[in-house]
């Protein structure tokens, strides 16, 4: 169930939910035969030590120095923890969890499932700005708040808090999805981005091979030929649109042909080409937007998290208070049906004497099958709500310990005696300022600005630029089955030296580092300068790619527009709550004042005789009916302050409440919730009985 409209009735306030606050300033005119709520416990001498949690920053690769492998292995992630914070181990006594409101907060920070499960959303963003940072791609973040707590809505117009950049039942931020409902599809396109991350490539190859001769002057029958290569090669991209590209080869034949003049063959060769990008691809943006987005969602991604909490701990918020309805609402129906009890034994006795009908007696068991029916349903919804708030405030209930303890609130809400009013566009500017969903729009609306225009500079063409240098070298030995011209005038197949390679013409062998040398000594240079230009005729692609990026960017700006509307009518609507709530207080409280007063003045008429036990009865109904009306009331208000401040983003500044804590899930700094005092011990007060009875 959730509370009704802050413009509905007086009496919609009553309702199960929001009754949170049964006898709280009634003083001594509550219920007799009733238990006094247990008093808090004295807090435990120390404070419980929050649980170590591990935090390494993902954006940053591992360092090669001293160890160049530890960028090649896996990281050992640590399982996640389930067991529970050790601060609750402090609250609980004998089977019993005292717990206070800002004990509850706390708790969520450090143990709540959904505030968990947003903490990878932090991780998950670092790694895709790591990954960004190479060149490549974006993945995408979940920057949603995560709701899978039941129990105790949020609030905000339609009953949720702000959508928030994606969401968990919306979309996830990032390349290709959607944000705030809108479509991303653009977000990331554009030109290519060559890999920041330099690539070292290598081939390393043996070939054997033998084949038979197929022409018929081939001085051997059988072609036996051995081939060894050693190719390397460096890439690397920089963010002007810069690609630096280096290539090393290496060959090593060896044949059984006569007809080779070097056998083995060695042949080197290497080339250095620069290439700049002069159209399409060039300059810093279209080059880094990948880096400049995965900044932005990891922003996002900051924020979202201060959503989730806000969300969580306004969800909690309410829970508490709906424990302690459920709690005092047993309480109640406790008293409800030990007056009925007494008054069925009054007019058994009654009856018995002859000073009250029969009728009376069958009236006085009605009302209390009635009361056992009512006693029945408040406590099951006092052990639902006791397992809803257990189970928001804890990581697992599976503990037997945990599972069978009595949650018993211990903290009471406090009225102040005058209203603080801020005028209302001072609340606007804070929301607009500190809300959590505009933030996040508007580091939304600048990834989709630079995409924009990264998208634009794919319409053009491509023309590179493009200068290389490069030298070969040749090295070997002279093949001794190829005899010399010269000598051999006569020979079928014969060598002369000027025919040779010049590293031959003086020398028979020329070793591998000879070869090396003639890379850099010009002794076979290549070298050059060009460009290269790609037009794409009609360009349809480019064309549709960059109107829809400008449309996207459009809408999404509307959609900031309409946020930062449907704010400031959250803060209206809140402030509006406000000031009705503090008058249905005032209203409630006259209402149980002179339902005490009449209960008080029958009272009085029953020691004369001159009223019955059963108008008692009815009395005391009323008078419970006002309390309840009273703490519905109150509860109304508490929430409508917790949502001026949920409307205006300071939730967790008023609450003292650490973003950062939060992150590590280690509380040190207790929460302080606004306008909350400890429970007060409330002494029984006796009715006196009918005369006779």
């Amino acid at each position: 169930m959730s509370f009704t409209s802050p413009r509905s009735s007086v009496a919609a306030y009553s309702t199960l939910r929001l009754a949170a606050f049964v006898f709280i300033g009634c003083g001594p005119w509550l219920m007799t035969f009733a238990q006094s709520v247990p008093a808090a416990p004295q807090p435990a001498a120390t404070s419980a030590q929050p649980q170590p949690i591990h935090l390494e920053d993902y954006a940053k690769s591992r360092p090669t120095v001293p160890n160049v492998l530890k960028p090649y292995e896996g990281r050992e992630l640590p399982a996640p923890d389930f067991a529970n914070a050790p601060r609750m181990d402090t609250l609980m006594r004998d089977g019993k969890i005292y717990l206070s409101i800002n004990d509850a907060v706390a708790l969520a920070l450090e143990n709540n499932l959904d505030i968990e499960i947003a903490r990878y959303n932090l991780n998950i963003a670092a790694t895709d700005y790591l990954r960004a940072k190479s060149g490549a791609s974006i993945l995408g973040v979940n920057a949603g708040t995560v709701q899978n707590t039941p129990g105790g809505g949020v609030g905000g117009l339609g009953g949720t808090v702000g959508s928030g950049t994606g969401g968990t039942t919306i979309a996830a931020s990032g390349v290709g999805t959607g944000t705030n409902g809108l479509v991303s599809s653009t977000l990331g396109i554009g030109s290519p981005i060559t890999s920041f991350d330099p690539v070292l490539t290598g081939n390393l190859q043996l070939d054997k091979s033998q084949a038979d001769s197929t022409t018929l002057l081939s001085p051997v029958p059988v072609v036996a030929q051995n081939t060894y290569t050693a190719n390397f090669s460096y890439t690397q991209g920089f963010q002007w649109g810069t690609e630096l590209s280096l290539g090393f080869d290496n060959t090593h034949v060896t044949s059984n042909l006569i007809t080779s003049e070097l056998t083995p063959l060695i042949n080197t060769n290497f080339q250095f080409r620069l290439t700049q990008n002069l159209l399409q691809g060039f300059g810093s943006l279209p080059n880094l937007r990948f880096i400049r987005i995965a900044k932005n969602n990891r922003e996002i991604t900051d924020v979202a998290f201060r959503l989730q909490i806000i969300t969580t701990v306004d969800q909690v918020e309410n829970m508490y208070w709906d424990l302690v309805y459920a709690y005092e609402n047993v309480r109640v129906q406790k008293e409800a049906l030990t007056y009925a009890q007494k008054a069925l034994d009054d007019s058994k006795k009654q009856a018995t004497v002859g000073t009250a009908p029969p009728i009376q007696v069958v009236s006085a068991q009605s009302t209390v099958a009635t009361d056992q029916q009512n006693l029945i349903l408040a406590q099951n919804n006092l052990q639902l709500q006791e397992l809803l708030m257990k189970n928001a405030v804890s990581r697992s209930i599976e503990d037997p310990t945990l599972a069978e303890a009595d949650v018993i609130p211990t903290s009471a809400m406090l009225i102040p005696q005058q209203e603080v009013v801020t005028p209302t566009e001072d609340l606007i500017n804070d929301a607009l300022n500190h809300r959590a969903e505009l933030v996040e729009s508007r580091i939304d609306l600048n990834s989709r600005d630079l995409n924009a225009r990264a998208v634009r500079n794919a319409l053009l063409p491509t023309l590179n630029a493009f200068a290389y240098y490069g030298g070969a070298g040749v090295g070997g030995n002279v093949n001794s089955a190829l005899p010399n011209c010269t000598a051999e005038p006569t020979a079928k197949y014969c060598y002369t030296s000027p025919t040779l390679p010049p590293p031959f013409q003086t020398a028979n062998s020329v070793g591998y580092g000879n070869a090396l040398n003639q890379l850099v000594n010009s002794s076979a240079p290549d070298k050059g300068v060009g460009l290269a230009l790609s037009i794409p005729l009609r360009n349809r692609e480019a064309q549709a790619d960059q109107i829809r990026s400008v449309l996207e960017l459009r809408q999404a700006q509307v959609r900031l527009h309409q946020l930062e509307n449907q704010v400031r009518i959250e803060v209206r609507n809140a402030q509006f709550d406000v000031k009705q709530n503090r008058v249905a207080v005032e209203a409630a409280q006259s209402a149980v004042d002179l339902a005490r007063q009449t209960l008080d003045a029958d009272q009085q008429k029953l020691k004369v005789g001159l009223t019955t036990t059963t108008a008692i009865l009815q009395d005391a109904s009323v008078l419970t009916n006002s309390e309840s009306n009273l703490v519905s009331a109150k509860a109304a208000y508490e929430k409508s302050m917790i949502e001026v401040d949920r409307a205006t983003g300071l939730l967790l500044d008023h609450s003292g409440i650490s973003v950062d804590e939060a992150v590590r899930g280690q509380v040190t700094h207790m929460p302080s919730v606004p306008e909350v005092a400890p429970q007060p011990q409330r002494e029984p007060v006796q009715i006196n009985s009918a005369p006779g009875s």
